[in-house]
């Protein structure tokens, strides 16, 4: 049984409720904090990005950290993509991250809805 099946079977088997992932620029990070609100309040599980890393931090401060952290947290984001149900994509604009998000998500089929479906890449 491939890990998928597995991880579908395991949260089956736990009863969990339908996770959903939201992707989409930082830029919309007020919308990506309405869309959690109405999922959760759907009864759904929700994962989203936690910060963008324009606004300056210590975290991120020296370039070469900065370099790794968006690496690592492109994988974390991925992993939230394998864990998710669906995907659901906010915001009017679709950058090149949020577009390899997409074909990422899909390859792996995965459900992907928009709160904009005029931006979908496949429409």
């Amino acid at each position: 049984m491939a890990p998928e099946e597995m991880l579908t079977d395991a949260k089956k088997l736990l009863n969990l409720p339908h996770i959903v992932v939201i992707c989409g620029s930082i830029r919309f990070m007020t919308e990506m904090n309405e869309a959690d609100l109405r999922e959760t309040t759907a009864g759904k599980i929700v994962v989203k990005p936690g910060f963008g890393m324009k606004s300056p931090h210590e975290l991120w401060s020296d370039p070469v950290e900065a370099e790794m952290l968006k690496v690592r947290l492109g994988d974390l984001h991925r992993a939230k993509i394998r864990l998710a149900d669906e995907v659901l994509v906010v915001g009017d604009y679709i950058g090149d991250s949020t577009r390899a998000e997409i074909a990422y998500a899909r390859s792996l089929g995965k459900s992907v809805r928009f709160t904009h479906p005029e931006v979908d890449p496949d429409a």
